[in-house]
């Protein structure tokens, strides 16, 4: 998502699909068009739906909440449900879930917003006309005292996999075709997911319920560009978990600091930065060519799209895993970047001092050959369903993830943190990879080898980490339901097939 880097720094999808059949099994079989429109990604109809989660003592009730944003039919033959990655919201897949409905008006698409996304000011982004927004721009939106959230010194993988439970729930409701998946940090989660034993035996003692283990109540697991050990928690091990570490993103407390430290309050990225990101972008999306706000994202004259996707452009972002690729600076002075390297990019980046010629704003060039449009991506970054950013990123949460890793069974954190793919975890998973992004197809044939899994593997050419989601192609999109249709045989998803690149 957008933000500072203070370094000196969208009723009806059926429109393109026609006629489809249910077969014998209910499930649709339908021959998609070679590409989605633009138009019939905007038609997919979709709406965020909060449910009683997981009960958390110390936390409000109306925060105990499984929170998804649900698009295609109502009455799905398929659901997937996608988990966000470290400080994205559901919005982050928008693009992506629209593709997969499009392409099969029989699979429903559920992202997940984590329940501290309902600690964000969206009124007050909703509610802003031009001069607001630009005034949220340069000021922000104030954040909640942590002395106010110190309830989400609770907010861990426990809940998170909990709340996530209750739609998965709800989806198996629906039909036997319930998949998971999530991208980047959403990866990991995804395969702690799957091993993850939510019943409350402790290990060995008795065998655990079939239904109490995650993979056993879905088909298949997708991970996007993210997989265990491979995320941004580094591993951590019981005196850091209990006192806190330093790790490659600054200081993370212990479970013993986290009231006082309950979200993610850095100098890169923060509930305030975060508004201020979500302001930029619906400035982009509606005068990408106008000034951006003075005293804004960057501290020269740019126009709001370059103020905006120069955070995020792979050849300027300072941090790897957040990264796409739509083009380039333009009329922009820039000098060698070496910081991206040191934490871990593999690319060389560069830093934009301000305009070359002083009397225009730095602005922005599309790239025909990038992975992502500009323009598209702003204008799905926010809207009053869903936003592409998690404001209040519970610690908690990266705490328990660096705790966990792949398996906690032998550790000291086995009591709390049940991953134990001891239970070998046989079900299938798709990972797909970027390019230039942080895993590769090895990461995933590794994790496959460690439960026991089938595995296929993809990489999207071109991409960058943030891209596999909200990339033009559809390539992503058709790969999923390619993958889909062998796990629940030929009548269950159907796509036109397309070559693999």
């Amino acid at each position: 998502m957008f933000f500072s880097l203070r370094v000196s720094s969208s009723l009806t999808a059926c429109l393109l699909l026609g006629a489809f059949t249910l077969a014998q099994t209910g499930l649709a079989q339908a021959q998609a068009p070679a590409a989605p429109t633009e138009a019939a990604l905007d038609a997919v109809p979709a709406v965020r739906v909060v449910r009683p989660g997981e009960a958390v003592p110390g936390t409000p009730a109306d925060l105990n909440a499984s929170i998804t944003v649900r698009y295609g039919p109502a009455k799905p033959n398929a659901v997937l449900l996608l988990m966000p990655g470290f400080l994205g919201g559901a919005g982050s897949f928008d693009r992506l879930a629209r593709q997969i409905v499009a392409l099969d008006g029989g699979v429903a698409v559920w992202a997940v917003d984590r329940r501290s996304n309902l600690l964000e000011s969206g009124a007050a982004i909703a509610d802003a006309d031009p001069a607001g927004l630009v005034r949220i721009v340069q000021q922000g939106i104030p954040a909640r005292p942590t002395s106010d959230l110190t309830f989400m010194k609770n907010w861990g993988l426990d809940t998170t996999l909990r709340d996530w439970r209750e739609a998965v729930r709800e989806a198996r409701a629906l039909t036997p075709n319930v998949f998971i998946g999530g991208h980047s940090l959403g990866g990991t989660l995804t395969s702690l997911y799957a091993g993850y034993d939510f019943g409350n035996a402790p290990f060995g003692a008795a065998p655990t319920p079939d239904d109490q283990i995650g993979f056993k109540g879905v088909r298949g697991l997708l991970m996007l560009d993210g997989a265990p050990g491979n995320t941004t928690s580094d591993p951590i091990s019981w005196d850091q978990y209990q006192n806190g570490s330093v790790g490659r993103l600054g200081y993370v407390p212990g479970v013993n600091k986290l009231g006082e430290m309950p979200y993610v309050n850095s100098l890169i990225f923060n509930p305030t930065f975060a508004s201020r990101a979500a302001a930029q972008a619906r400035l982009a999306a509606t005068a990408p060519d106008a000034l951006a706000p003075a005293g804004g994202l960057v501290s020269y004259a740019a126009t709001n799209l370059a103020a905006g996707l120069s955070q995020l452009e792979q050849q300027y972002s300072l941090l790897p895993f957040l990264t796409l690729r739509t083009g380039q600076a333009t009329n922009a002075a820039a000098i060698p970047n070496p910081l991206p390297r040191l934490l871990g990019a593999t690319e060389n980046s560069q830093f934009v001092l301000g305009s070359a010629d002083p009397s225009r704003p730095v602005g922005w060039k599309a790239d025909a050959d990038a992975a992502t449009d500009p323009h598209d991506f702003v204008g799905r970054f926010w809207n009053p369903v869903s936003d592409y950013a998690e404001w209040y990123f519970p610690m908690r949460l990266s705490v328990d993830v660096g705790a966990a890793q792949l398996d906690t069974v032998g550790t000291p954190f086995a009591t709390t943190l049940r991953v134990w793919h001891t239970r070998a975890v046989s079900t299938p998973i798709l990972g797909i990879a970027a390019e230039h992004g942080i895993t590769t197809e090895n990461d995933y044939r590794r994790f496959a080898a460690f439960t026991r899994a089938t595995v296929t593997t993809r990489t999207l050419p071109g991409a960058s980490h943030l891209d596999i989601t909200v990339a033009k192609s559809d390539q992503v999109a058709r790969w999923t339901l390619n993958w889909m249709r062998g796990i629940t045989g030929p009548a269950a998803v159907q796509v036109a097939q397309t070559p693999s690149p």
